[in-house]
């Protein structure tokens, strides 16, 4: 409410005036000259009854005679005074006495002025209009006062707030900061020293696009958040989204967001990654699983740093840092135009190709402890389980194609299955073979019959290429490969989903296995990312069995 007007800028017509006094004559008179300017007139002859009216609602201002029979005119007033409301309602006094201590009572019992008998309608008037105006301002600026109030106590508490949240997010970061720095990263090999040298360059760069490269599991996310949580960018927030978890249509909401009634379901407005990110990180994880209408639109706000939400019509900047990983062959996405070059050189600004954790195996023994330790609480013991030499070992020799990740699960089973004792190579459990890739790579495969391999044949074919890196096969293993390969000849086909529904088996172990039974030459991918199929190879005659 504004309090900027004058006193003669205060219109008073309607207000509601309360004349008390024993005289009719003088009820008349006063009605009379107060009814012509547009006054509201109430009427009480006794104290008893002023109380009463002022009681059933608030007069705006009250002329109350002095000498009245019973209750006079100080004691009515002192009593109006004690009416919930009536504190600061103005009372003129009606009086033909003069003597200074009649006036002296009145203002003690609570009047604000006096009229004096016989009445000069001239100075009722005044008086009256005076009083009223005055009124009306007192209370404005007592309602004005109020809101005041309330708007700095509401201040104040969202400072306090605020403060607290500061707070509370400083407490957040220095967590993450111990959890996701350098404190949060486990090793001491040559390669993952050099990775982290990488790492300190960029947290000194923070408007530089870096992408992170390297297998699934080997822990791209903890660098970027590495890179993030050690940098400039560090109470900012550090947002990620994995570009083949979400699916295709709702892959622009996610990004941009959108408006209410964009599109069908989109009842609200939504934020989307690129304003919840301002001013800190966006990490775009498996970004070569990006749908190639939407690679266009992500270039472009890259080089300008602006957006269109979906639904909207005017733009909205956003200063974030891409950081990007992914395990995919980007040369060979280019190359079938899968992945658009320009937004390739646009993300890799900076590239860290992280080791798979066989290229760094020195860490192994700090990760395992790391785990240990780490389970160990989680599950309550009272003590780290400790890991006897030859489980360490057999960890040591282990090629884990799941990575960092492989390495967390396998010790958290061990942990759990150990019940507190020491861990012992029977409570690991390996889930894929103990060998380099690189042998895998490098099996030669036997040229196809002209009528093609009988369903023994490829069993014997997936039996040499397990026994052919010195170990014995692992029963598992071939039994889940002919499955595979059994179900193919079947239905033609197998995907992703197919893999993990046949075997009962998560996606990563699903992956791993198509993508070698690939790579031995057995099964041809079509289409790409989520979308892939695999169909026996076109090269051995076994497809049509």
């Amino acid at each position: 409410m504004e309090i900027n007007m004058t006193r003669e800028e205060i219109s008073t017509e309607g207000a509601r005036i309360l004349i008390v006094d024993d005289v009719p004559a003088n009820l008349r008179i006063l009605s009379d000259a107060l009814e012509s300017r547009g006054y509201r007139i109430q009427a009480a002859t006794d104290g008893a009854t002023a109380l009463r009216i002022v009681e059933s609602g608030a007069p705006e201002l009250i002329l109350m005679d002095v000498m009245m029979p019973g209750m006079d005119g100080y004691e009515t007033c002192r009593r109006i005074r004690m009416i919930p409301g009536m504190q600061h309602v103005p009372v003129i006094f009606i009086t033909a006495l003069n003597e200074t201590e009649d006036i002296v009572e009145g203002f003690e019992a609570g009047g604000v002025d006096y009229l004096s008998k016989p009445f000069s309608e001239a100075e009722v008037h005044a008086r009256v209009a005076t009083h009223l105006q005055v009124g009306r301002l007192t209370r404005a600026l007592a309602e004005r006062n109020a809101e005041l109030e309330k708007a700095i106590a509401e201040r104040r508490a969202a400072e306090q707030t605020s403060q607290s949240l500061a707070r509370q997010l400083e407490i957040i970061a220095e967590q993450d900061q111990d959890r996701w720095g350098y404190a949060g990263i486990i090793g001491q090999s040559a390669a993952l020293l050099s990775v982290l040298r990488q790492v300190q360059l960029l947290q000194k760069a923070d408007r530089t696009s870096a992408l992170i490269t390297g297998e699934s599991g080997s822990g791209k996310e903890m660098i970027a958040r590495a890179i993030h949580h050690g940098g400039l960018r560090s109470k900012g927030p550090f947002i990620a989204m994995n570009c083949s978890a979400i699916p295709r249509e709702l892959v622009e909401s996610t990004l941009f967001g959108h408006r209410k009634g964009a599109f069908t379901g989109a009842a609200t407005d939504r934020q989307g990654l690129f304003e919840l990110a301002d001013k800190g990180t966006l990490f775009l994880d498996e970004i070569g699983e990006m749908p190639a209408d939407l690679q266009a639109k992500l270039l472009r706000v890259l080089e300008t740093g602006v957006f269109t939400p979906l639904g909207a019509v005017n733009e909205m900047s956003s200063d974030v840092r891409i950081i990007a990983a992914t395990h995919v062959d980007f040369a060979k996405r280019i190359e079938n135009g899968s992945f658009r070059e320009d937004l390739y050189f646009r993300l890799a600004r900076f590239v860290i190709e992280l080791p798979p954790l066989r290229e760094r195996r020195d860490d192994i023994p700090l990760l395992v402890s790391h785990f240990a330790e780490y389970f160990s609480s989680e599950l309550g013991f009272r003590r780290t389980v400790p890991v006897t030499p030859a489980a360490l070992d057999a960890l040591s020799r282990h090629d884990f194609p799941g990575n960092i990740r492989e390495l967390r699960n396998i010790m958290e089973r061990a942990v759990l299955e150990s019940g507190g004792d020491p861990i012992r190579p029977e409570h690991l459990h390996f889930l894929a073979i103990r060998r380099p890739l690189a042998e895998i790579r490098n099996i030669e495969v036997a040229p196809a019959a002209a009528d093609g391999p009988s369903g023994l044949d490829i069993e014997k074919l997936v039996n040499r290429r397990s026994a052919s890196g010195g170990h014995t096969g692992d029963p598992e293993l071939d039994s889940d490969e002919s499955r595979i390969l059994n179900y193919v000849r079947e239905h033609g086909m197998i995907n992703n989903t197919d893999c993990r529904h046949l075997l009962d088996v998560d996606r990563h172990r699903a992956n791993y296995l198509l993508k070698k039974l690939n790579q031995y030459g057995l099964l041809q991918i079509v289409g790409t990312g989520r979308w892939a199929v695999y169909r026996l190879n076109q090269d051995h005659p076994q497809r049509g069995q």
